[in-house]
């Protein structure tokens, strides 16, 4: 379908408050300079970015069950509908652009999109039961499944929150047994029952709510965020921040955001935008997410991570090589900018899902501690330790910085010097001593 009729205007919905309060929208009233570096971040700024980021992986999620993340995204896009509109293809994938997206790729700028995964591994209600205890005392058991990716060992006895189908409130449930069976098509996912710690509320709870493991509220401390779901809202709520600098500037027009659905369970919503035509023609995309840590290698704290490949492939070479390059010379005009790059091959992203439909793709990550909610998988996996989920965590210098990379990258991609670094270097080496083996002028 061409681009431009993924392009319309969405539909208002409510705004999540907390994601879309006064206070965060005037935190990213950053000016951009020349060269795309964002000013203004102030301790001031940087604390109200830190607190959207809470807000935000806050926010309950499920392969499916998107509708609270998207409505905090409607509401941020309507609060900036001067400048930005949003639009969906038939698989609910979000695309924000700038009003003039359209004119500058017809111009023949050649697109950019940032894109992040809306979901996050949690349980989704499929039957509430009433069992009886005896003495006119009932229990209420739910069944779910557990859309998403932890080991076994993780659901003995959790705590669960289990929303009521409009997220208004949430009620606490503990898991009593697992079914790690998986039998295609007719059970697709883990199951478990769990109980409801009040049986009075049963009434809040019906097939389809989101239930996910119950944790302290979020937090920032000793600068580590701590919160139910970084993997993969807090690569949305950096590219919201960003693109809140970005989308201020006209020669960054072509640049875009595509927000994608059920990644969790097999890159669903990347595959539906590849598969539909929901990327423009020529598009380089950079799909952002928060990748698992290993601390000698891939440590929380020294930036983001220029992610060369994941557990099935690697990455488009040359955008890949141009983001390293752009990351490696920002860094030297900017001495507070930190950032890795790595292989990081502990899980697969939406990169690699794009990629094999041949559109050109990279990634940026995260390292991420916790992954999915998971504490000392290792030690877990090794049998010697017990399995405890926890809020996942990220380093908020990281967040900073993922930021403040992604407007470099929306100005600085294409500039030629860039473009022609490899190929000069190539030049260089064959000038110095090609006439070893004969060549040269």
């Amino acid at each position: 379908m061409p681009v431009k009729s993924r392009l319309i205007k969405a539909k208002k919905r409510p705004a999540v408050k907390a994601a879309v309060s006064p206070a965060v929208k005037h935190a990213v009233q950053s000016k951009t300079g020349a060269r795309g570096k964002a000013l203004g971040t102030s301790a001031a700024v940087r604390r109200l970015r830190e607190k959207f980021l809470l807000a935000i992986t806050s926010l309950p999620t499920a392969a499916g069950r998107e509708e609270q993340v998207i409505a905090a995204i409607e509401g941020w896009v309507e609060a900036r509908r001067d400048r930005l509109v949003l639009s969906r293809d038939r698989s609910g994938n979000l695309t924000i652009a700038q009003h003039g997206f359209l004119a500058a790729c017809a111009k023949g700028a050649r697109p950019v999109m940032f894109t992040a995964h809306l979901d996050h591994p949690a349980f989704v209600v499929t039957a509430v039961r009433s069992k009886g205890m005896g003495r006119g005392k009932k229990s209420i058991e739910l069944d779910l499944e557990f859309r998403g990716g932890v080991h076994d060992p993780y659901f003995v006895g959790a705590q669960l929150e289990v929303f009521d189908p409009n997220f208004r409130r949430s009620t606490l449930a503990k898991i009593v047994s697992l079914d790690s069976t998986i039998e295609l098509p007719s059970k697709p996912f883990k199951t478990v029952v769990a109980k409801l710690v009040d049986p009075a509320a049963a009434k809040h709870v019906a097939a389809g709510s989101v239930a996910r493991w119950k944790f302290a509220d979020a937090s920032v401390r000793d600068g580590i965020a701590h919160t139910h779901a970084c993997d993969d809202l807090a690569a949305v709520a950096a590219a919201l921040l960003a693109f809140d600098v970005i989308s201020r500037s006209a020669s960054c027009a072509h640049v875009a955001l595509l927000f994608t659905r059920s990644e969790e369970i097999g890159f669903i919503g990347a595959i539906g935008a590849a598969r539909d035509g929901t990327v423009p023609r020529g598009t380089r995309l950079v799909c952002l997410e928060n990748s698992r840590s290993f601390p000698h290698d891939s440590p929380i704290g020294a930036g983001p991570i220029v992610r060369v490949g994941d557990r099935l492939s690697v990455f488009t070479p040359e955008l890949t090589n141009r983001i390293g390059d752009l990351a490696a010379a920002h860094a030297k005009e900017t001495p507070s900018f930190r950032f890795q790059r790595k292989l990081m091959p502990g899980g697969a992203c939406e990169a690699t899902a794009f990629a094999s439909f041949g559109l050109c793709s990279t990634c940026l990550c995260l390292p991420l501690g916790n992954y999915h909610n998971m504490q000392e998988i290792d030690e877990v996996l090794a049998g010697s330790a017990k399995g405890r989920v926890g809020r996942e965590f990220i380093s908020v210098a990281d967040f900073h910085w993922l930021i403040e990379l992604l407007v470099a990258i929306a100005h600085r991609l294409d500039e030629p010097a860039l473009a022609s670094a490899h190929k000069q270097l190539m030049e260089t080496l064959w000038a110095r001593h090609a006439h070893l083996v004969g060549g040269g002028g």
